[in-house]
């Protein structure tokens, strides 16, 4: 199973910018999309249909916000909606999908950058998500967790650790709920293949010349439980893949 995850910051905009083009050229099985900002309807989905995908939506109420959808080659087995924590599914933030023993996990996970209750709100998601995969692992034991998680874990997965110690994404408590989180049986599929530094999934649009001289941050993951391990055959970044101020994550399973 080849499963690409991917923060699209506006689907519509992205299909503008060349996704499908991108698509087109076969890249993985399972394409589980983040901020898509749009409702199915209001979309040109028969295009994704059209290279042979089944879709899957959970969007925001908000209109122009968040949402999260899964494209698969293989029609899914079962599809959850949520996880049932009110504010997160309202926002669109988690879709899973189950296919064959594996459940796959497509989440957004809130970002803190807007001030302080984004931020308090962020560490009660991040509590809600620990223990909610913590229980779902009692049925589900082979786990993938995909998406934008919206922190940078270690000083190697951020271009400047020093001056962003006070940066919503980089703050220590945000890097220790992710380091419990691996500790408790995850894997960072990326992570445990490449050992190099200045590997990055995300960009700030601020400033043109940041993307061209990889001033990035490294906070998309395709982190799996530790039964799947074994069978994480290859992991990559895509930043040469230029739809949104992320870029695509890649995850091969045998």
């Amino acid at each position: 199973m080849r499963i690409v995850s991917y923060n699209v910051n506006g689907l519509r905009a992205a299909m503008n910018k060349g996704l499908m083009d991108w698509l087109k050229t076969d890249p993985a099985d399972v394409i589980c999309l983040q901020e898509t900002k749009a409702h199915r309807d209001n979309v040109d989905y028969k295009q994704f249909n059209d290279l042979g995908f089944h879709d899957y939506w959970f969007s925001a109420q908000k209109k122009g916000y968040s949402g999260v959808a899964i494209f698969s080659k293989q029609k899914a087995d079962n599809i959850v909606y949520g996880t049932g924590h009110q504010v997160s599914d309202d926002e669109g933030r988690v879709l899973q999908m189950d296919i064959g023993d594996i459940r796959i996990i497509n989440a957004y996970f809130p970002s803190g950058t807007s001030g302080d209750e984004r931020q308090t709100y962020k560490y009660t998601w991040l509590d809600e998500m620990y223990d909610y995969v913590a229980e779902l692992r009692n049925s589900k034991p082979n786990l993938v967790l995909c998406g934008d998680y919206n922190i940078a874990h270690t000083e190697i997965d951020i271009h400047d650790p020093k001056g962003n110690k006070k940066s919503s994404g980089f703050l220590p408590e945000e890097r220790e709920w992710m380091t419990k989180f691996l500790a408790s049986g995850w894997v960072d599929t990326f992570r445990s293949l490449n050992p190099d530094p200045h590997m990055y999934t995300w960009w700030s649009q601020r400033f043109p010349s940041v993307r061209l001289q990889n001033k990035g941050w490294r906070i998309d993951y395709i982190s799996v439980t530790e039964p799947l391990a074994p069978r994480v055959k290859s992991a990559a970044i895509y930043p040469d893949v230029k739809q949104s101020d992320h870029c695509p994550i890649y995850l091969e399973l045998a």
